[in-house]
């Protein structure tokens, strides 16, 4: 009776759980929210090398990392190949958006409340970064902080933009 049990827990798999995104694998389309309620598509991003942050104001490493995403985000903003989407994770909005305005931030932050975006990446903890292609193949992960605006990261973001 308990091996049936346990060969049936193999065998019948729920639906529901999300394949993990991996390196080389195309990104799902995930719908998120920004901060003003307008929605977006991952889908909707491609054409666009896409990086992808999930952070929070509790997270001591994301603290230390999100200067250098505003810079990154202030150095390619004029890009319309390259779009940066953070994900607040497991966050008190309204703290983290006068986190942001304390430090005049204004990279984009958007919201998903059912942590599905954070399921489909398998991420494990904050901060963890995904780069997307412009194909929306997923090219690299990046778990804890990195300094994301130094010139090897500008360079590799400039050489993904400059692929067909």
């Amino acid at each position: 009776m308990v091996f049936g049990i346990i060969v049936a827990f193999f065998i019948i798999r729920p639906s529901h759980v999300p394949k993990i995104t991996t390196v080389g694998s195309e990104a799902p389309d995930l719908q998120l929210t920004d901060i003003s309620g307008n929605r977006l598509r991952l889908s909707d991003t491609k054409g666009s090398v896409v990086f992808i942050n999930f952070w929070a104001t509790w997270c001591g490493s994301c603290i230390e990392e999100i200067p250098s995403i505003e810079r990154l985000s202030r150095l390619l903003s004029g890009n319309s190949q390259f779009r940066i989407v953070t994900i607040l994770y497991k966050d008190d909005l309204n703290r983290a958006l006068s986190y942001m305005k304390q430090n005049g931030y204004t990279f984009p932050v958007y919201l998903n409340p059912d942590e599905s975006a954070a399921r489909s990446f398998g991420i494990t903890g904050v901060p963890e970064t995904f780069i997307l292609d412009k194909k929306g193949i997923l090219r690299k992960k990046v778990i804890g902080p990195a300094p994301w605006d130094a010139p090897d990261f500008i360079q590799a973001f400039q050489n993904l933009i400059n692929e067909p």
